[in-house]
């Protein structure tokens, strides 16, 4: 049966706009972006089969546009589309920030570290720095280093902090493990930079672990 063929409430785009994007499962929003199918099969049952032959969505979407474009299904041009929807949505999420715009929402934050780190195959410790209205300054990876860590020296973030003259500091970093909760080493880099910041008056107001799903805020567990 083809997708048109299918009950109102069933097709993706029509689930879409009557209930919203998130409302849509990984394969059926893959399918609203292929249009159709392999020959044989609708848009839906080939996401389900690139999902799951290539998937999870994160470990298909990490591909560059040149391996996308030989899996089934996609090739060259759908590969193309694809690798630029989601430099667009990379842009749509940063844009805030970079405009230098109020950091009203925490939870942004977070997104954004998100965006920038949950891709990186190693991990990687970055720190975006805020004015005393909050207002973002700038974003810069600091650390880098092998899948299992990376180590972090306080003094180059207070150093950055008064080059950039910063008020505050949000840091985070990525478990490319995909497990976001936060180490006991996590929780001592945390105490070590706070203390560090403080000394020359710079607020540390958040670090954000990023794994597979939501970043996790140590604030929110009372560890900043």
């Amino acid at each position: 049966m083809h997708i048109r063929d299918w009950p109102s409430n069933e097709r993706p785009r029509e689930k879409l706009l009557a209930h919203g994007a998130s409302a849509l499962s990984d394969a059926e929003l893959l399918a609203i972006f292929l249009g159709s199918g392999l020959r044989g099969r609708d848009a839906v049952q080939t996401s389900r089969e690139l999902l799951a032959q290539h998937g999870p969505l994160r470990a298909l979407l990490e591909n560059d546009a040149a391996r996308l474009a030989r899996l089934p299904g996609l090739g060259p041009a759908r590969a193309c589309r694809l690798a630029a929807a989601l430099e667009l949505g990379h842009r749509h999420l940063a844009a805030a920030l970079e405009r230098g715009e109020v950091l009203t929402d925490p939870a942004a934050a977070g997104r954004y570290f998100a965006q920038r780190l949950r891709s990186r195959g190693h991990e990687v410790f970055a720190a975006l720095f805020l004015d005393t209205r909050h207002r973002a300054l700038g974003f810069e990876e600091m650390f880098q280093g092998t899948v299992d860590g990376a180590e972090v020296h306080p003094r180059e973030v207070v150093r950055r902090a008064l080059a950039l003259n910063a008020a505050a500091v949000i840091v985070g970093h990525n478990h490319p493990s995909g497990d976001a909760e936060p180490s006991a080493a996590d929780r001592a880099v945390t105490a070590r930079l706070k203390q560090a910041l403080a000394l020359v008056e710079v607020r540390l107001l958040d670090h954000f672990v990023v794994g597979d799903g939501p970043p996790v805020s140590l604030a929110s567990r009372g560890w900043v």
